[in-house]
């Protein structure tokens, strides 16, 4: 970081990606907290020697720099103090503001193999994630996901320990050899019993080690039972659905699900789906090199893929769900888990780091699938000749989840160009290509950052970054945020993009906000709601609370676990927690919350004083 870009940051405050720290009296105790919140986020910088009072930060600088140097490269190389060591030589240095000296420290992002980052060697108490300006402590669940990551063993050949071939769907099973030898009959897999079959597909599996033998998670998943899936991972879902109604009040016009209709593995999922999700898509009369004709376009290929990819890819022992959605103008993918390689990579292509490799195998024998890295490349290339807006890939660091968008409209479709022309005015006619696509992304997406608009253009994020602050600055955007974070959105009175569209997760919200039966407005003690959450936090929030949500009675246990979930990072007020609940504030003090803090499990921001304006309730944490 220069001395401009700190200046610069210091107007602007803490961010995503940046955080101020006074240090006036040695190395804050909180530092720890953020470089690991840093490393197992997407990196950033800490800056010592700047105090902040009612949100101003100001220079204070540092009297002996060089002891404040010592004391961190110690406890940056203490395991007792940080698992591992994340900076280098060239990540820290001392920068000159007037009359006054800092410590710049940029703490890389760390790889999947070095995650989770914790400290004072506390695992599941010292490993932080960073949340636009704030460090929290990772709950249970994303500490096991970022372990899951970190190993390179398939996650899919686990043996899953009293599970067996009944536990797998026969009908399934003889569909998948039936389709298998239709594309491939002379295979020698083909002329093997059962159980050498499914072990040559990694379905089955003898861990050489110990001797045990068993059905692999891989094989489960592609051909389980739906009680044996969900014995086997309890958070197991699929949600497929269509959106095609120009009808506010419908959700979907068509959804599958886990409903008890169906055996809902993966591979009867997988032929379930591919049909509706192509279903319109016009076939041109092609041939092949034996004069047959081609059904299929390379936009069929590229759904394949798509849908494939989020089978094969996904962190099947989250508590996420893999949710895939088809819009009248769009496709929208999402799994749990990040991406495994850098998203500049994927565009590139060439690298592949599956998730699943046995479940890729699978699939590969069908036909279905890349191995070499080149299937995102298909979905480009099908998208480039339509001249469709490009696909682009969003993590969600927050929740370990990623979303690709699939657009089936063209850049500048004459409508959207009526609409920019409504918002720009006589300017339309100045703007170079460049500005058109920058507004024209930010209409059809709703919001935008300066990367996603790389993936489109070759100009310079530098030139891109003085486009859209022009944009803000004549009213043609709305920014979102600061820093590496900031985000540029279609100003609100205008139609909304793809990051509007509405998920299950989101409908239960909106339901609580228009008028639950267990949400009263008009509670004598209801404090103001003060907290300001990005979306990712309320996304996540919404999720903790969704079980405790979507039900009217539940047991008092399951409700307690959920609150002390929903506080165990951040402090909370009552009617945050009641609408996240979607529960009455007063009934929810008296029977959850004043219980809870008398016997220790919660605390209190302002003891004694139920009514303050600034109360609000976090998990006690007992070291």
């Amino acid at each position: 970081m220069t001395n401009d870009q700190l200046l610069e940051a210091l107007q602007l405050g803490e961010d995503q990606d940046i955080e101020f720290k006074s240090a006036d009296g040695g190395l804050p105790r909180s530092m720890w907290e953020s470089v690991s919140a840093f490393a197992n986020t997407d990196g950033g910088y800490i800056v010592l020697g700047v105090a902040e009072k009612d949100g101003v930060f100001t220079v204070e600088g540092l009297r002996k720099p060089e002891t404040i140097l010592k004391t961190f490269w110690d406890g940056h190389n203490n395991p007792q103090k940080l698992n591992r060591p994340v900076c280098g030589a060239t990540d820290v240095a001392v920068l000159q503001l007037d009359k006054h000296r800092v410590v710049c420290i940029h703490v890389p992002k760390v790889s999947r193999q070095q995650r989770p980052v914790y400290i004072n060697g506390n695992l599941l108490l010292g490993s932080y994630k960073r949340n636009f300006e704030g460090d929290y402590r990772c709950i249970d669940t994303e500490v096991r996901q970022m372990l899951r990551d970190a190993g390179d063993d398939p996650l899919d050949g686990q043996i899953l320990e009293g599970f067996d071939l009944s536990d797998l769907d026969s009908d399934s099973l003889a569909a998948y050899r039936n389709r298998f030898a239709s594309r491939d009959p002379d295979h020698p897999f083909l002329a093997l019993n059962e159980p050498d079959f499914l072990e040559s597909l990694g379905a089955l599996r003898r861990d050489r080690r110990t001797g045990v033998e068993g059905i692999t998670l891989a094989g489960i998943l592609m051909f389980g039972k739906e009680r044996s899936l969900l014995d086997a991972l309890p958070h197991f879902h699929l949600d497929y659905q269509e959106q095609l109604s120009s009808n506010p009040e419908e959700r979907w016009t068509y959804r599958l699900t886990i409903d008890g209709k169906w055996i809902p593995n993966l591979f009867n999922f997988y032929y379930r789906v591919y049909p509706r999700l192509v279903e319109g898509i016009d076939a041109p009369f092609k041939l092949d090199k034996k004069a047959t004709r081609l059904e299929e376009t390379h936009v069929h290929e590229a759904l394949r893929e798509a849908l494939v990819n989020s089978l094969v890819h996904a962190d099947h022992q989250s508590s996420r769900p893999i949710t895939l959605i088809k819009l009248k103008d769009a496709y929208v993918f999402t799994n749990p888990g990040r991406l495994r390689i850098p998203r500049e990579q994927l565009y590139q292509g060439g690298v592949s780091d599956p998730r699943n490799p046995n479940l890729q195998k699978m699939f590969q024998m069908l036909g279905l699938g890349e191995k070499a890295g080149s299937g995102f490349q298909k979905i480009l290339r099908a998208w480039r000749e339509q001249h469709w807006i490009m696909p682009f890939v969003a993590e969600n660091p927050t929740l370990e989840t990623t979303r690709v968008f699939m657009p089936i409209s063209s850049m500048i479709p004459e409508d959207v160009e009526r609409e920019l022309r409504s918002v720009v005015g006589d300017s339309y006619k100045t703007l170079d290509e460049l500005g058109r696509v920058i507004l024209m992304l930010a209409h059809r997406f709703g919001e935008i950052s300066n990367e996603d608009i790389q993936h489109y253009r070759k100009e310079h994020s530098r030139e891109i970054g003085e486009r859209l602050t022009a944009f803000v600055g004549v009213g043609w955007l709305e920014k979102v945020g600061h820093g590496r974070g900031t985000r540029y959105r279609w100003p609100k009175n205008n139609t909304p993009g793809l990051f509007d569209i509405i998920e299950p997760s989101t409908a239960s919200y909106e339901k609580i906000e228009s008028g639950s039966e267990h949400l009263s407005a008009r509670s004598e003690h209801l404090e103001p709601d003060s907290e300001h959450f990005s979306a990712e936090q309320e996304s996540r929030l919404m999720e903790l609370a969704a079980e405790a949500r979507s039900k009217g009675k539940i047991p008092k246990s399951i409700m307690e676990l959920t609150i002390l979930e929903l506080c165990n990072n951040e402090w909370l007020s009552l009617r945050t927690l009641a609408r996240l609940l979607g529960r009455d504030p007063d009934s929810l003090r008296n029977h959850y919350i004043n219980p809870m803090l008398k016997d220790g499990r919660l605390q209190a921001r302002v003891p004694g004083k139920p009514n303050h304006p600034n109360q609000a309730y976090q998990k006690k944490v007992t070291l």
